[in-house]
């Protein structure tokens, strides 16, 4: 099989259907659907099951529903993991959506371009709408240490090597940052491989945990823990000395704000690209 597909739930109201629908009305269709539900609530599993395309995937085989308790979402992703079929994984959250009808099969094709039978695993990752500014978010085409400081790809974006979850899965203590420690432990520690693809993976619906005023203490606690846990001092006050001078909080704020976005990923992408 070529792709897992795993969502994580609890009580999602509708954005879980919505999430699912996007994944079944793909024109590939190698890949199988893992619903992580903590214990749902609020009647998204039942709609689920009640949706025609769902309950044909499900008596099919392709999606599969793990409903059991977890202690957070990174701990519900961790189970799923341990069901997946899939040599590529894709994390959608619920109301996340994928980016039109032949997202997957592009990526089957970069994936097929590449020669991904050696020991070394491979990321592929691509660029990110953001729904909530409605903003085309450009992943970096390289990854090196100042962009795992900085900004790495949307987690909705990266299709990850199965293997890179055989030695390290999700680390449960971290509330916000666990993908983004895993993902350094995949460029420092693994030393695996990234390809960056040119087109637009996922539509993030934005708004997530990290984003909301109460949580950004946590984050940017957990980031400095992430950082000391693979980068050395001097890399870390290199990247910061480098962040202060390009005025770092400016840019942040111009690329979340909803009119400002567009334009700013444009430049973005323009820079990029040269």
């Amino acid at each position: 099989m070529k792709f897992s597909i795993i969502t994580a739930s609890f009580n999602p109201g509708k954005k879980l259907l919505i999430t699912i629908k996007s994944i079944l009305e793909q024109d590939f269709h190698d890949f199988e659907i893992i619903v992580k539900d903590g214990g749902s609530k609020d009647g998204s599993i039942e709609n689920l099951r009640q949706n025609e395309a769902a309950r044909r995937a499900i008596t099919e085989g392709k999606l599969k529903l793990l409903i059991r308790a977890d202690r957070n979402v990174y701990d519900g992703m961790n189970q799923a993991l341990e069901v997946c079929q899939g040599e590529y994984i894709l994390f959608l959250n619920c109301g996340d959506r994928l980016h039109g009808r032949s997202v997957l099969g592009m990526v089957a094709e970069e994936t097929e371009r590449e020669n991904c039978t050696g020991d070394v695993p491979i990321i592929f990752y691509g660029n990110t709408y953001c729904m909530r500014t409605g903003a085309m978010v450009h992943s970096a085409p390289e990854i090196t240490g100042f962009t795992c400081y900085r900004n790495i790809p949307c987690h909705q974006s990266c299709f990850y090597d199965r293997r890179l979850f055989k030695d390290k899965k999700y680390d449960t203590k971290l509330k916000i940052r666990a993908d983004y420690d895993h993902f350094l432990w995949c460029f420092y520690k693994r030393k695996a491989e990234f390809r960056y693809m040119d087109l637009v993976t996922a539509d993030y619906e934005g708004g997530g945990i990290s984003e909301t005023k109460e949580n950004r203490e946590i984050d940017r606690a957990e980031h400095e823990l992430v950082i000391r846990r693979y980068m050395k001092r001097g890399e870390i006050l290199k990247y910061k000395g480098i962040m202060l001078l390009t005025l770092a909080p400016l840019r942040r704020w111009i690329a979340e704000s909803s009119r400002f976005s567009g334009a700013y990923h444009k430049m973005k992408d323009f820079i990029y690209r040269k």
